[in-house]
């Protein structure tokens, strides 16, 4: 497995764009992208848990209840949440605009939207750059489509990896928006991901909603789940591999290119979270079972006083077993130890429950960097799972402060 450019592009017969066409105030901001397959692609899909759930994100899950995509739309500005029947109106609207001018029909585009929730969307502006947005469809058009899906977010998320599958080169490509609103169950973002793979359509599904468990549920930046976040799949078979029918050998080497995607780009999330200085992991180890290491290692990411800690790089451990206690999970207390690693070092700070003598000099050093690892060793397992989230800063505050303004 190798990684490539190109994004949700780079996959064979996918074509992308994006464009501004009024949705934002800021003419500088994009706010409309598409995508596109020259083929009917097998497709899946992970939704929110939020019970407020986006008008798009309603009618994508009707448009793909059969199991097949070949578009998606996607504006920023606007969630046209909470936004009744004319909300619905709009979404189809958007798939209809799509359909007028591709060879693809309605249902088969998939409608998403991020931005300010209880507003009514303008379609008409959609409407009005619709020939110039499906102009440009291009290769190189997920330069533009990866723009256009951002709102807070302060760097672009895309990622494209290759690999064989009976002699044939596969590829996925991701694109991806989240910095706030972000927390597990779903993966609280919006992540479109395509692939030229022939794969059948229920393993398509295994593969996302597994992947998504260990991936984006495992990532938290202020505790809010969002009400339009999905993450899409799209797989066309371009790459002409025999195709996948079964949990075998191509399937696990499928799964474990989509797995290393979509944890990079988790990670990417966690690490631009609104106001965020640095990117905080947590990896529990020692467990009885993995179910439980990924509840306890949520519980620290998730926890606001671990990361106002990690924003002052102050190695307040007792935080850390304070967070691992309220998560529910049974646990020895006094077998637990804990220690902290950067780029700068390693430090244990903890260990069987009770302090070790360390230097707050070195420690506070070590969480000073961008890139801060918690690990957490239960001693009463082999299992392990590992969760990212990122501290908890005075930006934060103001962004949400001023959201819609």
């Amino acid at each position: 497995m190798k990684q490539i450019r190109g994004g949700v592009t780079a996959a064979k017969g996918f074509l992308a764009s994006g464009m501004h066409v009024g949705i934002r105030k800021n003419k500088e901001k994009k706010d409309l992208a598409l995508v596109w397959s020259e083929r009917m692609c097998a497709a899946a899909a992970v939704y929110t848990t939020n019970k407020v759930k986006g008008q798009p994100l309603i009618v994508s899950r009707e448009h793909l209840s059969d199991g097949k995509a070949q578009a998606i739309i996607v504006n920023s500005g606007n969630a046209n949440t909470c936004t009744g029947e004319a909300g619905i109106a709009a979404a189809k609207r958007m798939a209809a605009l799509v359909a007028e001018r591709l060879p693809v029909k309605p249902e088969d585009v998939v409608v998403a939207s991020t931005g300010v929730i209880g507003q009514l969307l303008d379609v008409s502006v959609i409407e009005a750059g619709m020939d110039s947005l499906v102009a440009g469809l291009s290769k190189a058009g997920y330069l533009d489509a990866r723009e256009a899906i951002m709102t807070t977010d302060t760097v672009k998320k895309e990622l494209a990896v290759q690999f064989e599958l009976k002699g044939k080169t596969v590829t996925i490509g991701a694109m991806a928006k989240g910095s706030g609103m972000i927390h597990p169950n779903m993966a609280t973002m919006l992540s479109f991901i395509t692939t030229d793979c022939a794969i059948d359509q229920p393993l398509l599904q295994k593969a996302l909603s597994e992947s998504v468990r260990r991936s984006y549920n495992r990532v938290s930046v202020d505790g809010d789940t969002s009400t339009n976040d999905m993450v899409v799949i799209l797989a066309n078979g371009m790459a002409e591999n025999p195709i996948i029918t079964s949990l075998d050998d191509d399937y696990q080497e499928f799964c474990e290119a989509l797995d290393w995607l979509n944890i990079q780009m988790a990670r990417s999330i966690a690490r631009d979270g609104e106001g965020a200085t640095k990117l905080i992991e947590c990896v529990v180890e020692g467990a009885s079972d993995e179910e439980k290491a990924e509840q306890l290692a949520k519980g620290v990411i998730c926890s606001s006083l671990v990361k106002t800690a990690f924003f002052g790089a102050d190695a307040n451990w007792g935080r850390i077993l304070c967070a691992l206690g309220y998560t529910r999970n049974d646990f020895d207390p006094e077998k637990v130890d804990v220690s902290f690693e950067s780029a700068s070092g390693f430090i244990s700070v903890c260990k069987n429950g009770a302090p070790l003598p360390f230097s707050e000099e070195k420690a506070k050093k070590i969480l000073s960097y961008q890139e801060v690892t918690v690990y957490v060793d239960l001693h009463e397992g082999d299992a392990q799972a590992t969760a990212w989230g990122c501290d908890l800063s005075y930006e934060y505050v103001r962004i949400n402060g001023d959201y819609r303004t």
